[in-house]
């Protein structure tokens, strides 16, 4: 690649990053269904990993408000897919844990995500993955420190 200039990198790194998210985002929804929203699913893979965490951690793990992650709870809820628990000590802490509904539902969608994913990365060589993953992980990295 030729010498781009800096506003050339910039626009260019925008509109790869649009394009990436845009259709991964559609890839992931068509592969889950209309049962979860990807927003929802992000939460219960998260829960899942932690096996049980607070509306604030989500809050701050996902970067937003408390309040847009309350919304995602209660219809998570209402789905019965996660459940609330008080904290016995401290009445004011809340637990969400998953239900064995949502842990099933959860790693249904997560095993689609997987095969999709899967099918994707395997079009790229060993070296490619490699190295994608580590600017990908770089990226992150920065964009924390940023943050």
């Amino acid at each position: 690649m030729e010498n781009l200039s800096i506003h050339e990198i910039v626009e260019r790194y925008i509109q790869l990053t649009h394009e990436v998210w845009k259709r991964g985002e559609a890839l992931i929804r068509d592969e889950i269904g209309e049962v979860l929203t990807n927003d929802q699913h992000y939460l219960l893979r998260y829960i899942y990993r932690q096996k049980r965490c607070t509306p604030t951690e989500l809050a701050a793990a996902f970067s937003v408000q408390k309040s847009a992650i309350t919304a995602i709870i209660n219809r998570l809820v209402e789905k019965n897919l996660i459940k609330r628990t008080q904290d016995v000590d401290d009445r004011r802490v809340i637990y969400l844990t998953l239900t064995d509904q949502g842990e099933i539902l959860y790693e249904q969608t997560e095993a689609k995500i997987f095969k999709l994913v899967e099918s994707i990365i395997t079009k790229f060589n060993q070296q490619e993955i490699e190295s994608f993953l580590k600017m990908y992980g770089k990226l992150a990295e920065i964009l924390k420190e940023t943050q």
